[in-house]
């Protein structure tokens, strides 16, 4: 990540861009704070933080997103040119039956003719072949019939037809994608139908993942009954690789307040962002929070959300913390609907609403008001099914689950057929 900022300065390799340290409090006296405005609060008080690494191949930028616009240097198509297999000849072609002496050459793709066609007469033509000058119409070669060194042709066609214009998908400098964008195979296949080499794109956002807990212990450690297997890191650092960032593994800690502040200090050194689950409430062992209260600035959002609601947003020593709660389930929900947006705008793109579509249910369920609500589900037969149980433990539920129903604040009862909202994972970006 060492580089030039777009401000034109980092230090130990970090961009110097900084976010306000109490970007993320809220106003006195809010408490609960329903979904949409946690999002727009947040979006509004995030900006990117990282640096721009210039004149990057095409090869190396799958993935990347774009810190500046792009221009076509060149149109696309660069000459007219044939749709098809054909004859070329000066249309519009109007009195039919006729006969046109044809040129004893032929346009090919590679290969054009550089003569002139003359007034009244047609040339063999093949697809993506340049449209030879005097000529701006083709016919299919199934269209007609050549005899004696003629084209015979017995329907009409209008001036232009089966030709490609110079242009008509590119101009010349027009600009074809712009700052934020991040690149896909089929945005590059555009960057190089135009002959565009390299982009400057943004630096990888470094995002940290910290597991905390005594009750949790790494995969492959000797456990108790009381102990359990952490499943968040994994399940957050392979979403974090998926989104297309930087992953820093920051590891697992005891609920020891020394042990967690030096973890913060090493994810703040090396890293954009930090994801940790697990300590962000109130408790005498949520040391994740106490440790941001002492040395950093916090604030504990109360999201009006199920699951997730403790949702920790603060800045330890110039670094953005996002606390997630402990149980995956919630800390899935938080990842992807706060985190997912928020680590896109820090990286450089687009803040998101994830797309969602109308389904018809294939459940019931009677929701009380007052807080939104996030179902695992899956479509099945074109209906949304959910997840047999809404407990936030439940992992299985989210290798079951393809994407998430939400339900707003309001009070619903929901019937099977009853329209309902489904968030496939690909919208959030997997």
């Amino acid at each position: 990540m060492n580089g030039t900022t777009m401000n034109g300065t980092t230090m130990n390799g970090k961009a110097m861009n900084p976010l306000r340290n109490d970007c993320f409090a809220l106003p006195p006296g809010v408490n609960w704070t329903p979904v949409e405005e946690a999002l727009e609060r947040l979006r509004s008080r995030l900006h990117p933080v990282v640096g721009v690494d210039r004149f990057v191949s095409l090869s190396q930028v799958s993935g990347r997103i774009l810190a500046s616009d792009v221009y076509a240097p060149r149109a696309h198509p660069p000459s007219s040119n044939s749709a098809v297999d054909g004859y070329a000849f000066a249309g519009p072609l109007t009195e039919v039956p006729c006969a046109l002496p044809l040129v004893e050459d032929r346009s090919a793709a590679g290969e054009p003719y550089m003569g002139y066609v003359p007034e009244g007469h047609a040339i063999r033509i093949l697809t993506g072949a340049v449209i030879p000058a005097g000529t701006d119409t083709v016919v299919l070669e199934e269209d007609c019939e050549v005899m004696d060194g003629h084209l015979h042709l017995n329907g009409t066609l209008k001036a232009g037809a089966n030709s490609r214009k110079a242009g008509e998908d590119i101009k010349a400098q027009d600009r074809i994608l712009t700052a934020g964008t991040r690149l896909t195979p089929t945005q590059i296949s555009v960057l190089a139908s135009v002959g565009v080499e390299s982009v400057d794109v943004h630096q990888r956002l470094r995002v940290g993942v910290l597991s905390t807990g005594d009750e949790v212990k790494p995969v492959g450690s000797v456990v108790t009954d009381w102990q359990i297997y952490d499943a968040n890191r994994p399940m957050l650092s392979a979403l974090v690789a998926q989104l297309g960032y930087e992953l820093v593994d920051l590891g697992h800690v005891l609920d020891r307040a020394e042990d967690v502040k030096a973890a913060l200090e090493r994810g703040a050194e090396q890293c954009d962002l930090i994801l940790t689950s697990g300590g962000i409430s109130a408790g005498d062992e949520d040391h994740v929070s106490k440790t941001l209260k002492a040395h950093g600035e916090i604030s504990n959002w109360r999201i009006a959300i199920k699951p997730g609601r403790p949702l920790a947003l603060a800045m330890f020593q110039g670094t953005p913390v996002v606390g997630l709660p402990g149980n995956p389930v919630a800390a899935w929900v938080c990842a992807l609907r706060f985190g997912a947006p928020a680590m896109a705008l820090l990286a450089g793109g687009e803040w998101f609403e994830p797309q969602g579509y109308v389904m018809p249910a294939n459940f019931s369920k009677n929701k009380k008001p007052g807080r939104s609500e996030m179902l695992r589900a899956r479509v099945r037969n074109g209906q949304v099914e959910v997840f047999g149980s809404e407990g936030s433990g439940r992992v299985t539920g989210l290798a079951w689950s393809e994407g998430l129903v939400e339900l707003d604040e309001s009070a619903q009862q929901i019937e099977p057929g009853t329209p309902v909202r489904f968030i496939p994972y690909g919208s959030f970006g997997l």
